[in-house]
This record gives C-alpha cells, sequence and structure tokens, in this order.
C-alpha cells in the first residue's frame, strides 16, 4: 500500500486551479500549496513579525513561554518547518525535536521546582506542531482546561529568563 500520509492533510485542487497560477521557474517546481498557504502564527512567531517570550532556538527549533500558561514556565517547542500534524515530521526531526525539548524542560526543571515536567502535543488550536512542556506538581497542573495564568509583562520576562539562564 502506498504512503501518501504527506498528502492527507491537503486536498487535492481541480485542475483548474493549475492554470490560474504563475508559471514556474524553469529550474524549480514549486508546489501549488506555496501560493496560497499563509504563514500560522507559530511561523510568524518564529519570523519576528509577532513578539513572543523566546526561551531557546536552534537552527531547527524554537522554544517560547504559552501566552496562556497553566502555570509559570509553560514554554511551547515548535519546529521550524511548517508541519501541521506532528507525526508529519521525518523520524530523523521528530527525534531532534524531542532532544530539543528534553534541554528545554531541564531547564524549566531547573528554573521552577517541579516533581516533573509534563509534556503533551495536542495541536488542534493552532495548524502547526508544537510540544507544550508544563512545571507539574501534580497531574490536575496538565488539564488544559484549568483557568490560565495571568501574568505581567515583567513576570513573563522573568520566567523566560529563569529558564534561559539553565539553559
Amino acid at each position: 500500500m502506498k504512503n501518501d500520509s504527506h498528502t492527507r492533510h491537503r486536498p487535492m485542487p481541480h485542475s483548474s486551479f493549475f492554470s490560474s497560477l504563475p508559471p514556474a521557474s524553469p529550474t524549480a517546481y514549486t508546489p501549488y500549496y506555496i501560493y496560497t498557504a499563509t504563514m500560522t502564527i507559530f511561523s510568524r512567531i518564529i519570523a519576528g513579525e509577532i513578539p513572543c517570550y523566546k526561551v531557546a532556538e536552534d537552527d531547527k527549533f524554537f522554544a517560547f513561554l504559552d501566552i496562556n500558561p497553566l502555570v509559570k514556565g509553560h514554554t511551547l517547542v515548535v519546529p521550524k518547518q511548517e508541519v501541521d500534524y506532528i507525526f508529519d515530521l521525518s523520524d530523523e526531526d521528530l527525534a531532534a525535536m524531542h532532544v530539543f525539548a528534553k534541554k528545554i524542560a531541564l531547564a524549566i526543571g531547573r528554573a521552577f521546582p517541579c516533581r516533573k515536567v509534563g509534556m503533551a502535543v495536542l495541536g488542534l488550536e493552532v495548524p502547526h506542531a508544537h510540544i507544550h512542556l508544563v512545571p507539574m506538581q501534580s497531574e490536575q497542573d496538565m488539564r488544559f482546561s484549568n483557568p490560565k495564568l495571568q501574568l505581567t509583562d515583567e513576570e513573563f520576562r522573568a520566567v523566560a529568563e529563569a529558564i534561559r539562564a539553565q539553559l
């Protein structure tokens, strides 16, 4: 059976759609979704178009504070590659994302002493793969239905700096 998971989330356009596109470069093929896709909010954060409280980044991944945190230290880890479904990442990128997340989680645990740093992948609210890292004293801390903290700009800055200082 052919593995077509890479097209699972994109419906194929009608053939008339292709005729409305500008001509492709003779040296490279540009997929149709390049012309119609808009950047996710996470891609805009990574690009610096939307401000964030950055914790860390490398050439493939970006970590920043969730602006609606469950607890202080709640951090998101996202790939710089815009992928909706985390399991559409290559095996190598998925493994590397978890290694990057582990470094961030260990820093969170040192900055905000807790029993464990929980990890959750939900991904329905933003169509860009991401991992939530949440310092936990109990499993109740990982309930996404809990009321969100309301932090000031100064508090967010202090939280991000506390985590960065532990990297």
